[in-house]
């Protein structure tokens, strides 16, 4: 994370939450990518946080996911996260922010495979009741159901625009 994205500015980028940060993003990836098809390979992927307004985790997932269609890497599925906490203790929030995160409620994150339904990673910011454990849990995966459904429109939207650019599908472009 860049120094000047969170509020707390006088500590070291790369402290234990930047670390765990990166290998959450490491296995949750690492689900969905078909490494098999890549031997002898590395396939980088680097997230530079800017503004850190809460649900850090989850922007870099579903930001890594798209740069990962982009460039052409052969993936199972896409990999979508989500966040989720209770207010005011009962009532489930999706997409928290910073100033929701910090208020001490427990949070839960999670990253799914969402055509399989598979979860690829899930953490809890905290101890949290059983009984609260099924609604936040259902709300952030309703959530990246969402994300999903709108950025599998955008992706076919550009990629229909390439597609269009180099006359894909047509007479020309098959000969």
């Amino acid at each position: 994370m860049a120094t000047f994205s969170r509020s707390e500015r006088k500590r070291r980028p790369r402290d234990n939450k930047s670390a765990e940060l990166t290998l959450h993003l490491k296995q949750a990836m690492a689900t969905a990518i078909k490494t098999d098809l890549y031997p002898k390979s590395q396939i980088d992927i680097f997230v530079q946080v800017l503004q850190s307004d809460g649900g850090n985790y989850s922007v870099c997932v579903n930001a890594a996911t798209l740069a990962l269609i982009d460039a052409g890497i052969a993936m199972e599925e896409f990999v979508i996260s989500c966040t989720s906490s209770l207010a005011n203790g009962e009532t489930p929030l999706v997409d928290i922010s910073h100033l929701e995160e910090t208020m001490g409620g427990p949070s839960v994150t999670v990253a799914i495979l969402p055509i399989s339904g598979k979860i690829a990673m899930l953490e809890t910011s905290q101890r949290i009741h059983i009984n609260h454990l099924e609604p936040v849990l259902s709300e952030a995966v309703r959530g990246c159901r969402y994300i999903y459904e709108i950025l599998n429109k955008i992706i076919k939207k550009h990629y229909e625009e390439i597609g269009g650019a180099l006359n894909w599908g047509t007479e020309e472009y098959n000969i």
